[in-house]
Protein backbone atom coordinates (compact mmCIF):
# COMPACT_ATOMS: atom_id res chain seq x y z
CA UNK A 1 0.00 0.00 0.00
CA UNK A 2 1.38 3.43 -1.15
CA UNK A 3 0.44 6.68 1.31
CA UNK A 4 1.25 10.12 0.87
CA UNK A 5 0.02 12.56 2.80
CA UNK A 6 -0.71 16.68 2.05
CA UNK A 7 -1.44 19.28 4.80
CA UNK A 8 -3.77 21.55 2.79
CA UNK A 9 -4.36 23.93 5.76
CA UNK A 10 -4.02 24.00 9.55
CA UNK A 11 -6.25 21.67 9.77
CA UNK A 12 -6.77 20.01 6.64
CA UNK A 13 -5.31 17.05 5.25
CA UNK A 14 -5.53 15.42 1.98
CA UNK A 15 -4.80 11.54 2.32
CA UNK A 16 -3.86 9.79 -1.29
CA UNK A 17 -3.92 6.10 -1.11
CA UNK A 18 -3.17 3.19 -3.71
CA UNK A 19 -3.66 -0.79 -2.47
CA UNK A 20 -2.05 -3.01 -5.23
CA UNK A 21 -4.11 -4.84 -7.61
CA UNK A 22 -2.53 -8.24 -6.71
CA UNK A 23 -4.36 -7.48 -3.18
CA UNK A 24 -7.67 -6.89 -4.41
CA UNK A 25 -7.54 -9.32 -7.07
CA UNK A 26 -6.42 -11.81 -4.29
CA UNK A 27 -9.58 -10.98 -2.06
CA UNK A 28 -12.02 -10.46 -4.90
CA UNK A 29 -11.06 -14.44 -5.64
CA UNK A 30 -11.69 -15.35 -2.48
CA UNK A 31 -15.58 -13.66 -2.25
CA UNK A 32 -15.99 -15.39 -6.13
CA UNK A 33 -14.98 -18.83 -4.45
CA UNK A 34 -16.98 -18.12 -1.69
CA UNK A 35 -20.19 -17.21 -3.41
CA UNK A 36 -19.30 -20.16 -5.75
CA UNK A 37 -20.11 -22.73 -2.93
CA UNK A 38 -23.00 -20.57 -1.36
CA UNK A 39 -25.07 -19.52 -4.34
CA UNK A 40 -27.95 -21.52 -6.29
CA UNK A 41 -28.21 -21.20 -10.15
CA UNK A 42 -30.56 -22.71 -11.90
CA UNK A 43 -28.99 -25.89 -14.02
CA UNK A 44 -26.02 -26.41 -11.92
CA UNK A 45 -26.05 -28.67 -8.58
CA UNK A 46 -25.68 -26.42 -5.31
CA UNK A 47 -21.71 -26.11 -4.77
CA UNK A 48 -20.93 -27.06 -8.41
CA UNK A 49 -21.34 -23.47 -10.35
CA UNK A 50 -18.37 -22.77 -12.00
CA UNK A 51 -16.28 -19.85 -10.82
CA UNK A 52 -16.50 -18.47 -14.66
CA UNK A 53 -20.21 -18.38 -14.00
CA UNK A 54 -20.76 -16.63 -10.83
CA UNK A 55 -18.02 -14.04 -11.96
CA UNK A 56 -20.02 -13.37 -15.19
CA UNK A 57 -22.78 -12.49 -13.10
CA UNK A 58 -21.63 -11.00 -9.92
CA UNK A 59 -17.99 -10.00 -10.54
CA UNK A 60 -18.96 -6.57 -11.07
CA UNK A 61 -20.59 -6.49 -7.66
CA UNK A 62 -18.19 -8.48 -5.95
CA UNK A 63 -15.14 -6.17 -7.19
CA UNK A 64 -17.54 -3.02 -5.60
CA UNK A 65 -18.17 -5.06 -2.38
CA UNK A 66 -14.70 -6.14 -1.73
CA UNK A 67 -13.12 -2.57 -2.68
CA UNK A 68 -15.70 -0.83 -0.38
CA UNK A 69 -14.32 -2.72 2.42
CA UNK A 70 -10.38 -2.59 1.19
CA UNK A 71 -10.93 1.33 1.31
CA UNK A 72 -12.15 1.46 5.44
CA UNK A 73 -9.42 -0.68 6.21
CA UNK A 74 -6.66 0.67 3.72
CA UNK A 75 -7.60 4.27 5.39
CA UNK A 76 -7.77 2.92 9.17
CA UNK A 77 -4.01 1.25 8.66
CA UNK A 78 -3.00 5.03 6.49
CA UNK A 79 -3.79 7.27 8.92
CA UNK A 80 -2.11 4.82 11.88
CA UNK A 81 1.12 4.79 9.65
CA UNK A 82 0.93 8.21 9.24
CA UNK A 83 0.10 9.00 13.20
CA UNK A 84 -2.68 11.39 12.18
CA UNK A 85 -5.69 11.72 14.34
CA UNK A 86 -9.37 12.61 11.90
CA UNK A 87 -11.75 14.73 13.43
CA UNK A 88 -14.89 13.52 11.78
CA UNK A 89 -15.71 11.40 8.74
CA UNK A 90 -13.33 12.04 6.43
CA UNK A 91 -14.60 13.03 2.18
CA UNK A 92 -13.60 10.08 -0.31
CA UNK A 93 -12.89 11.40 -4.02
CA UNK A 94 -11.44 10.35 -7.04
CA UNK A 95 -12.24 6.68 -6.91
CA UNK A 96 -10.40 4.05 -9.21
CA UNK A 97 -12.07 1.02 -8.99
CA UNK A 98 -11.21 -1.12 -11.89
CA UNK A 99 -10.60 -4.92 -12.77
CA UNK A 100 -6.81 -5.61 -12.70
CA UNK A 101 -5.89 -2.33 -11.73
CA UNK A 102 -4.31 -0.51 -8.67
CA UNK A 103 -7.42 0.36 -6.25
CA UNK A 104 -6.88 4.16 -5.46
CA UNK A 105 -8.70 6.78 -3.63
CA UNK A 106 -8.31 10.57 -2.12
CA UNK A 107 -9.28 10.79 1.72
CA UNK A 108 -9.85 14.95 2.73
CA UNK A 109 -10.41 15.17 6.35
CA UNK A 110 -9.65 17.49 9.10
CA UNK A 111 -7.35 16.13 11.88
CA UNK A 112 -7.66 17.41 15.81
CA UNK A 113 -5.68 20.50 16.68
CA UNK A 114 -2.45 20.26 18.87
CA UNK A 115 -3.33 22.28 22.20
CA UNK A 116 -1.15 23.90 24.61
CA UNK A 117 -3.14 24.92 27.36
CA UNK A 118 -2.44 28.96 28.26
CA UNK A 119 -1.60 30.69 31.38
CA UNK A 120 -4.00 29.77 34.22
CA UNK A 121 -3.00 32.38 36.19
CA UNK A 122 -3.87 35.09 34.23
CA UNK A 123 -7.73 33.82 34.17
CA UNK A 124 -9.61 36.18 36.28
CA UNK A 125 -12.75 35.03 38.63
CA UNK A 126 -15.07 36.70 40.94
CA UNK A 127 -16.46 34.35 43.43
CA UNK A 128 -19.50 35.26 45.00
CA UNK A 129 -20.04 35.40 48.78
CA UNK A 130 -23.53 35.75 49.91
CA UNK A 131 -25.99 34.69 53.12
CA UNK A 132 -29.00 33.95 53.33
CA UNK A 133 -30.79 36.07 55.92
CA UNK A 134 -34.47 35.82 58.06
CA UNK A 135 -35.67 38.55 54.63
CA UNK A 136 -34.49 36.18 51.93
CA UNK A 137 -35.84 33.34 53.74
CA UNK A 138 -39.12 35.56 54.12
CA UNK A 139 -39.48 36.19 50.23
CA UNK A 140 -39.11 32.70 49.50
CA UNK A 141 -41.84 31.84 51.75
CA UNK A 142 -43.86 34.14 50.08
CA UNK A 143 -43.12 32.90 46.61
CA UNK A 144 -44.08 29.55 47.43
CA UNK A 145 -47.20 31.01 48.15
CA UNK A 146 -47.52 32.69 45.26
CA UNK A 147 -47.10 29.33 43.67
CA UNK A 148 -49.95 27.92 45.30
CA UNK A 149 -52.26 30.74 45.09
CA UNK A 150 -55.56 30.06 43.54
CA UNK A 151 -58.20 32.43 41.87
CA UNK A 152 -62.06 33.06 43.22
CA UNK A 153 -64.63 34.94 41.58
CA UNK A 154 -65.26 38.39 43.10
CA UNK A 155 -68.28 40.68 41.77
CA UNK A 156 -66.73 43.64 41.37
CA UNK A 157 -64.49 45.56 38.75
CA UNK A 158 -61.46 44.06 37.61
CA UNK A 159 -57.85 45.93 38.91
CA UNK A 160 -54.42 44.94 38.42
CA UNK A 161 -53.19 41.28 39.13
CA UNK A 162 -57.18 40.22 39.07
CA UNK A 163 -57.69 37.51 36.44
CA UNK A 164 -60.29 38.22 34.28
CA UNK A 165 -61.76 35.31 32.03
CA UNK A 166 -63.09 36.79 28.36
CA UNK A 167 -64.07 36.29 25.20
CA UNK A 168 -62.21 37.94 22.09
CA UNK A 169 -62.47 38.91 18.41
CA UNK A 170 -59.37 41.22 16.62
CA UNK A 171 -59.37 42.62 13.39
CA UNK A 172 -57.28 45.27 11.23
CA UNK A 173 -58.46 47.12 8.97
CA UNK A 174 -61.68 45.52 9.97
CA UNK A 175 -60.73 41.65 8.70
CA UNK A 176 -60.48 39.36 11.39
CA UNK A 177 -56.77 38.07 11.33
CA UNK A 178 -55.10 34.37 12.57
CA UNK A 179 -54.46 33.80 16.37
CA UNK A 180 -56.53 36.87 16.76
CA UNK A 181 -60.00 35.12 18.38
CA UNK A 182 -60.21 33.15 21.36
CA UNK A 183 -63.35 32.46 23.60
CA UNK A 184 -63.02 31.93 27.80
CA UNK A 185 -59.34 33.29 27.80
CA UNK A 186 -57.80 33.59 31.19
CA UNK A 187 -55.50 37.24 31.72
CA UNK A 188 -53.82 37.82 34.59
CA UNK A 189 -54.13 41.82 34.65
CA UNK A 190 -49.93 42.98 35.05
CA UNK A 191 -48.96 40.24 34.18
CA UNK A 192 -47.57 41.62 30.63
CA UNK A 193 -48.59 38.37 28.78
CA UNK A 194 -50.32 40.35 25.94
CA UNK A 195 -49.68 43.35 23.80
CA UNK A 196 -49.41 46.58 25.25
CA UNK A 197 -52.32 48.45 26.14
CA UNK A 198 -54.89 45.47 26.41
CA UNK A 199 -54.33 44.38 29.85
CA UNK A 200 -54.73 47.54 30.89
CA UNK A 201 -57.99 48.29 29.27
CA UNK A 202 -59.46 45.34 30.69
CA UNK A 203 -58.87 47.78 34.16
CA UNK A 204 -62.25 48.36 35.40
CA UNK A 205 -64.68 46.01 33.76
CA UNK A 206 -66.59 43.91 35.55
CA UNK A 207 -68.89 40.43 34.57
CA UNK A 208 -70.79 40.35 31.46
CA UNK A 209 -69.50 43.73 30.20
CA UNK A 210 -68.52 44.60 26.56
CA UNK A 211 -66.35 46.37 24.94
CA UNK A 212 -63.70 47.30 22.07
CA UNK A 213 -59.63 48.06 22.91
CA UNK A 214 -57.92 49.69 20.62
CA UNK A 215 -54.38 48.80 20.66
CA UNK A 216 -51.19 48.84 18.14
CA UNK A 217 -48.63 45.63 17.78
CA UNK A 218 -45.35 46.46 18.78
CA UNK A 219 -42.80 47.27 15.87
CA UNK A 220 -41.20 44.21 16.70
CA UNK A 221 -44.01 41.78 17.04
CA UNK A 222 -43.14 38.11 15.79
CA UNK A 223 -45.99 38.38 13.13
CA UNK A 224 -44.33 40.70 10.62
CA UNK A 225 -48.03 40.94 8.75
CA UNK A 226 -48.67 42.31 12.36
CA UNK A 227 -45.97 44.46 13.39
CA UNK A 228 -46.66 48.23 13.92
CA UNK A 229 -50.05 47.98 12.90
CA UNK A 230 -53.29 49.10 14.43
CA UNK A 231 -56.13 46.59 15.75
CA UNK A 232 -59.17 46.46 17.57
CA UNK A 233 -60.03 43.99 20.05
CA UNK A 234 -64.18 43.27 20.63
CA UNK A 235 -64.41 42.12 24.25
CA UNK A 236 -66.72 40.32 26.52
CA UNK A 237 -65.72 39.64 30.48
CA UNK A 238 -67.04 36.62 31.39
CA UNK A 239 -65.75 36.84 35.25
CA UNK A 240 -63.46 38.73 37.22
CA UNK A 241 -61.26 36.90 39.85
CA UNK A 242 -58.81 37.61 42.89
CA UNK A 243 -55.75 36.31 43.76
CA UNK A 244 -56.04 34.15 47.13
CA UNK A 245 -52.85 33.14 48.91
CA UNK A 246 -52.88 30.13 51.16
CA UNK A 247 -52.42 29.57 54.81
CA UNK A 248 -48.98 28.81 56.02
CA UNK A 249 -49.72 25.97 58.04
CA UNK A 250 -49.34 21.79 57.86
CA UNK A 251 -51.41 21.67 54.71
CA UNK A 252 -49.37 24.40 52.70
CA UNK A 253 -46.00 22.49 54.71
CA UNK A 254 -46.79 19.33 53.03
CA UNK A 255 -47.22 20.41 49.46
CA UNK A 256 -43.57 20.79 49.73
CA UNK A 257 -42.99 17.18 51.39
CA UNK A 258 -42.48 18.53 54.41
CA UNK A 259 -44.82 15.98 56.24
CA UNK A 260 -43.81 16.56 60.01
CA UNK A 261 -43.30 19.67 61.88
CA UNK A 262 -43.90 23.12 62.42
CA UNK A 263 -43.09 26.58 60.83
CA UNK A 264 -39.66 26.50 62.27
CA UNK A 265 -39.25 22.95 60.63
CA UNK A 266 -40.66 24.21 57.76
CA UNK A 267 -38.02 27.42 57.31
CA UNK A 268 -35.61 24.88 58.07
CA UNK A 269 -36.15 22.97 54.91
CA UNK A 270 -36.26 25.54 52.91
CA UNK A 271 -33.43 27.17 53.78
CA UNK A 272 -31.15 24.35 53.71
CA UNK A 273 -32.48 23.97 49.93
CA UNK A 274 -31.70 27.80 49.21
CA UNK A 275 -28.34 27.01 50.67
CA UNK A 276 -27.80 24.56 47.78
CA UNK A 277 -29.27 26.37 45.12
CA UNK A 278 -27.00 29.10 46.15
CA UNK A 279 -23.52 26.83 46.07
CA UNK A 280 -25.20 25.89 42.57
CA UNK A 281 -25.04 29.23 41.99
CA UNK A 282 -22.18 30.40 42.76
CA UNK A 283 -20.27 27.39 41.29
CA UNK A 284 -21.44 27.72 38.20
CA UNK A 285 -21.00 31.83 37.78
CA UNK A 286 -17.23 30.49 38.50
CA UNK A 287 -17.72 27.82 36.31
CA UNK A 288 -18.84 30.05 33.54
CA UNK A 289 -15.51 32.00 34.19
CA UNK A 290 -12.95 29.75 34.12
CA UNK A 291 -14.30 28.63 30.73
CA UNK A 292 -14.14 32.38 29.57
CA UNK A 293 -10.60 32.42 30.36
CA UNK A 294 -9.85 29.27 28.86
CA UNK A 295 -11.10 29.99 25.73
CA UNK A 296 -9.38 33.44 25.64
CA UNK A 297 -6.33 32.35 26.78
CA UNK A 298 -5.95 29.29 24.27
CA UNK A 299 -5.50 29.64 21.01
CA UNK A 300 -7.05 26.89 19.02
CA UNK A 301 -8.11 25.98 15.29
CA UNK A 302 -11.75 24.37 15.54
CA UNK A 303 -12.28 21.68 13.05
CA UNK A 304 -15.63 22.38 10.87
CA UNK A 305 -16.44 18.58 11.41
CA UNK A 306 -16.76 18.85 14.69
CA UNK A 307 -18.84 22.25 14.77
CA UNK A 308 -21.33 20.60 12.05
CA UNK A 309 -21.45 17.54 14.26
CA UNK A 310 -22.20 19.44 17.64
CA UNK A 311 -24.41 22.03 15.29
CA UNK A 312 -26.81 18.59 14.87
CA UNK A 313 -26.66 17.80 18.25
CA UNK A 314 -27.92 21.01 19.44
CA UNK A 315 -30.71 20.82 16.82
CA UNK A 316 -31.96 17.52 18.01
CA UNK A 317 -31.98 18.73 21.41
CA UNK A 318 -34.01 21.61 19.93
CA UNK A 319 -36.43 19.84 18.26
CA UNK A 320 -36.80 17.17 21.58
CA UNK A 321 -37.05 19.95 23.68
CA UNK A 322 -40.40 21.53 21.94
CA UNK A 323 -41.45 18.03 21.55
CA UNK A 324 -41.08 17.88 17.46
CA UNK A 325 -39.97 14.49 17.53
CA UNK A 326 -40.10 12.30 14.08
CA UNK A 327 -42.69 14.99 13.03
CA UNK A 328 -40.09 17.84 12.51
CA UNK A 329 -37.01 17.76 10.12
CA UNK A 330 -34.57 19.14 12.47
CA UNK A 331 -32.12 19.74 9.26
CA UNK A 332 -34.70 22.46 8.70
CA UNK A 333 -33.38 24.54 11.32
CA UNK A 334 -31.27 27.21 10.27
CA UNK A 335 -27.50 26.26 11.37
CA UNK A 336 -26.90 30.17 12.14
CA UNK A 337 -28.63 29.67 15.25
CA UNK A 338 -26.24 27.19 16.97
CA UNK A 339 -22.98 28.21 15.03
CA UNK A 340 -21.38 30.84 17.64
CA UNK A 341 -22.63 28.14 20.48
CA UNK A 342 -21.37 25.07 18.72
CA UNK A 343 -17.92 26.54 18.11
CA UNK A 344 -17.44 27.60 21.82
CA UNK A 345 -18.67 24.01 23.05
CA UNK A 346 -16.09 22.17 20.87
CA UNK A 347 -13.39 24.85 21.97
CA UNK A 348 -14.05 23.85 25.35
CA UNK A 349 -14.03 20.20 25.02
CA UNK A 350 -10.51 20.30 23.25
CA UNK A 351 -9.45 22.47 25.79
CA UNK A 352 -10.40 20.62 28.68
CA UNK A 353 -9.61 17.07 26.79
CA UNK A 354 -6.02 18.47 26.51
CA UNK A 355 -5.82 19.82 30.51
CA UNK A 356 -7.10 16.05 31.71
CA UNK A 357 -4.48 14.49 28.73
CA UNK A 358 -1.38 16.86 29.78
CA UNK A 359 -2.11 16.47 33.50
CA UNK A 360 -3.01 12.44 33.49
CA UNK A 361 -6.06 13.08 35.18
CA UNK A 362 -8.59 10.56 35.94
CA UNK A 363 -12.22 10.98 37.14
CA UNK A 364 -12.93 10.68 40.82
CA UNK A 365 -14.67 7.67 41.60
CA UNK A 366 -15.89 8.59 45.11
CA UNK A 367 -16.83 11.89 43.88
CA UNK A 368 -18.85 9.82 41.16
CA UNK A 369 -20.98 8.12 43.81
CA UNK A 370 -21.35 11.02 45.67
CA UNK A 371 -22.81 13.33 42.35
CA UNK A 372 -24.95 9.79 41.44
CA UNK A 373 -26.48 9.75 45.53
CA UNK A 374 -27.10 13.36 45.21
CA UNK A 375 -29.10 13.10 42.30
CA UNK A 376 -31.20 10.08 43.68
CA UNK A 377 -31.75 12.19 47.15
CA UNK A 378 -34.77 13.67 45.78
CA UNK A 379 -36.21 9.94 45.17
CA UNK A 380 -38.54 7.65 47.71
CA UNK A 381 -35.77 4.79 46.20
CA UNK A 382 -32.56 6.55 45.70
CA UNK A 383 -30.99 3.13 45.98
CA UNK A 384 -32.59 2.06 42.73
CA UNK A 385 -31.95 5.32 41.14
CA UNK A 386 -28.31 4.49 41.85
CA UNK A 387 -28.30 1.26 40.48
CA UNK A 388 -29.91 2.44 37.48
CA UNK A 389 -26.88 5.04 36.68
CA UNK A 390 -24.73 2.04 37.09
CA UNK A 391 -26.36 -0.16 35.20
CA UNK A 392 -26.59 2.38 32.06
CA UNK A 393 -23.32 3.41 30.61
CA UNK A 394 -24.36 6.12 28.63
CA UNK A 395 -26.05 7.72 32.03
CA UNK A 396 -22.65 7.26 34.12
CA UNK A 397 -20.23 8.27 31.24
CA UNK A 398 -22.73 11.82 31.58
CA UNK A 399 -21.75 11.51 35.35
CA UNK A 400 -18.28 10.85 35.13
CA UNK A 401 -17.82 13.34 32.75
CA UNK A 402 -19.52 15.84 34.82
CA UNK A 403 -17.39 15.26 37.61
CA UNK A 404 -14.18 14.92 35.57
CA UNK A 405 -15.24 18.65 34.63
CA UNK A 406 -15.47 19.67 38.22
CA UNK A 407 -12.15 18.63 39.18
CA UNK A 408 -10.56 20.50 36.09
CA UNK A 409 -12.24 23.96 37.33
CA UNK A 410 -11.03 23.26 40.74
CA UNK A 411 -7.27 22.68 39.08
CA UNK A 412 -7.68 25.46 36.80
CA UNK A 413 -9.36 27.67 40.27
CA UNK A 414 -6.15 26.67 42.03
CA UNK A 415 -3.75 28.78 39.85
CA UNK A 416 -5.98 31.69 38.58
CA UNK A 417 -6.47 34.62 40.46
CA UNK A 418 -9.99 34.52 42.38
CA UNK A 419 -11.46 38.12 44.28
CA UNK A 420 -14.33 36.84 46.39
CA UNK A 421 -17.49 39.83 46.38
CA UNK A 422 -20.11 39.96 48.95
CA UNK A 423 -23.47 40.70 47.24
CA UNK A 424 -27.01 40.15 48.10
CA UNK A 425 -28.80 36.54 48.23
CA UNK A 426 -31.14 37.29 45.10
CA UNK A 427 -27.81 38.72 43.27
CA UNK A 428 -25.94 35.65 43.88
CA UNK A 429 -28.17 33.49 42.47
CA UNK A 430 -29.48 34.98 39.11
CA UNK A 431 -27.59 32.95 36.01
CA UNK A 432 -24.15 34.64 34.92
CA UNK A 433 -25.94 36.22 31.58
CA UNK A 434 -29.14 37.54 33.56
CA UNK A 435 -26.84 38.87 36.03
CA UNK A 436 -24.50 40.36 33.01
CA UNK A 437 -27.58 42.12 31.59
CA UNK A 438 -28.60 43.08 35.16
CA UNK A 439 -25.10 44.88 35.31
CA UNK A 440 -25.21 46.31 32.22
CA UNK A 441 -29.04 47.68 32.62
CA UNK A 442 -28.05 48.97 35.90
CA UNK A 443 -24.80 50.79 34.11
CA UNK A 444 -27.14 52.56 31.93
CA UNK A 445 -30.05 53.69 34.14
CA UNK A 446 -27.42 54.92 36.63
CA UNK A 447 -28.49 52.71 39.51
CA UNK A 448 -28.55 49.35 40.76
CA UNK A 449 -31.63 47.12 39.95
CA UNK A 450 -31.83 44.82 42.72
CA UNK A 451 -34.92 42.83 40.46
CA UNK A 452 -34.58 39.30 39.54
CA UNK A 453 -36.79 36.94 38.02
CA UNK A 454 -38.09 34.46 40.02
CA UNK A 455 -36.53 31.50 38.66
CA UNK A 456 -35.99 28.88 41.23
CA UNK A 457 -38.96 29.22 42.84
CA UNK A 458 -39.98 25.71 41.82
CA UNK A 459 -36.93 23.90 43.26
CA UNK A 460 -36.88 25.16 46.91
CA UNK A 461 -37.74 22.18 48.68
CA UNK A 462 -36.69 18.64 47.82
CA UNK A 463 -39.41 16.61 46.20
CA UNK A 464 -39.77 13.44 48.64
CA UNK A 465 -42.40 11.81 46.35
CA UNK A 466 -40.50 11.52 43.12
CA UNK A 467 -42.38 8.51 41.00
CA UNK A 468 -39.10 5.93 41.02
CA UNK A 469 -40.71 4.62 37.65
CA UNK A 470 -39.97 7.60 35.53
CA UNK A 471 -36.88 7.96 33.55
CA UNK A 472 -33.92 8.96 35.30
CA UNK A 473 -32.73 12.78 35.25
CA UNK A 474 -29.83 14.13 32.96
CA UNK A 475 -27.03 14.62 34.87
CA UNK A 476 -26.15 18.60 34.77
CA UNK A 477 -24.93 21.16 37.63
CA UNK A 478 -29.09 21.76 38.29
CA UNK A 479 -29.99 17.98 38.70
CA UNK A 480 -27.56 17.37 40.83
CA UNK A 481 -28.20 20.57 43.39
CA UNK A 482 -31.43 20.96 43.38
CA UNK A 483 -35.03 18.75 43.56
CA UNK A 484 -38.06 20.19 41.89
CA UNK A 485 -40.85 20.86 44.10
CA UNK A 486 -44.06 18.17 44.31
CA UNK A 487 -46.90 19.73 42.37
Amino acid sequence: MEVTLESISDLERKMCIVVPSAEVDSKVDDKLKQTAGQVRIKGFRPGKVPLREVKRRFGVGILQEVSSEMMQQSFAEAIQQETVNPAGTPTIEDVVIEAGKDLTFTALFEVFPDIEPGDFSTIQVVRPVADISESDLDSMVERLREQRKEFVTVDRAAAVEDQVNIDYSGSVDGEDFEGGQADGSDIVIGSGSMIPGFEEGLTGLSAGDETALDVTFPEDYQKEELAGKQAVFKIKVNKVEESQLPEVDQSFFKEFGVEEGDLEAFRVEVRANMEKELKAAVDNKVKSQIMDGLVDSTEISVPKALVNDEIDRMRQDMVRQFGGGQQFDASMLPAELFEDQSIRRVQLGLIVNAIVEKNNMVVDADRVREKIEEIASSYEQPEQLVNYYYSNEEQLKQVQSLVMEEQVVESILSEAEVTDQEMPYEEAIKPPEQAEQAEDEAAQAGEADATTEDDIEDAVIVDETADDDSPAPEADEDDSDIAQSKE
